[in-house]
């Protein structure tokens, strides 16, 4: 096989057998510098028993965020190959960092991509509303991923400020969407300031994932999945050390601009692209 997207929690033989059948799945071989790093390296792991694991680790609440990771790691993985779509993913050797992962949204196969493809150790952050979905916001609770109050402002970062405490203290990553909400159209929204805000606190590097296709694999409002190929980009991780709070806004801009420099057009921002035109 050419070359496969999975890491380190591709662990069970069987499971890797049962991918091997089917070769969707490339990664740029100028990136790929060890087996190590796309995964093929195997030790046993019982991770069908994810549920009863979680219950066992009710009290070590960190542990179920790591068991919750190799389950989504195979969750993901499994989806996305029955689903079939091609996939390419570029930039894995900054795939595995502790970092702020960040992500662009506009389809429902983001979050599959997300679960295989974010490093073991690494938590999600949502709306504390999350909790009243149903089953998806109980498992998210039981997996432990962190939940912020977005009522008003000021709630809203002492919960970012908190997480960052939980991520640093117990040295994990994060992962989140930074427009905050999943594009309609695949179009790249506005980004929110909370991945910012979460790396001033916490002082990690954020790598940012340029997802592209997703939207014309799995349209808004549809229950099909059209076979359209799709693209999982690394970016370079950015340095956060030298971040300070009177930059906020400069620093959301430049982020979302290397969005919209990797997307595209199809997926880059109408405004943008209006204000493009008027100049010329």
């Amino acid at each position: 096989m050419e070359g496969c997207g999975g890491r380190s929690f591709l662990r069970n033989p069987r499971v890797e057998n049962f991918f091997e059948r089917r070769d969707n799945f490339k990664v740029e071989k100028s990136e790929v510098h060890s087996k190590e790093a796309v995964g093929l390296k195997t030790n046993n792991m019982a991770y069908f028993d994810n549920d009863i694991l979680m219950v066992f680790l009710l009290p070590w609440p960190y542990l179920r965020v790591k068991q919750g990771n190799v389950y989504g790691h195979v969750t993901g993985r499994m989806l996305m190959w029955i689903l079939g779509n091609p996939i390419t993913i570029e930039g894995i050797e900054y795939s595995n960092l502790k970092a702020i992962y960040i992500c662009n949204h506009a389809s429902p196969l983001d979050i599959f991509l997300i679960m295989w493809l974010t490093p073991t150790g690494t938590v999600g952050i949502a709306k504390k509303e999350i909790i009243w979905y149903p089953l998806f916001g109980q498992l998210y609770v039981l997996a432990n991923h962190l939940r912020i109050d977005r009522s008003n402002p000021s709630a809203a970062i002492e919960s970012m400020k908190k997480a960052a405490q939980a991520i640093v203290s117990n040295n994990l990553s994060l992962v989140i969407f930074p427009e905050g909400t999943r594009s309609k159209t695949g179009r790249l929204l506005p980004f929110k300031k909370g991945f910012v805000h979460m790396a001033l606190q916490s002082k990690r590097a954020i790598v940012p994932i340029v997802l592209t296709g997703t939207h014309n694999a799995w349209r808004k409002d549809s229950l099909h999945v059209r076979p359209a190929p799709l693209t999982v980009k690394y970016l370079p991780p950015i340095s956060t050390d030298n971040w300070t709070e009177d930059k906020i806004d400069e620093y959301v801009n430049m982020v979302h601009n290397l969005y919209v420099e990797h997307l595209p057009d199809t997926q880059k921002p109408l405004m943008l692209e209006c204000k493009d035109h008027s100049e010329h």
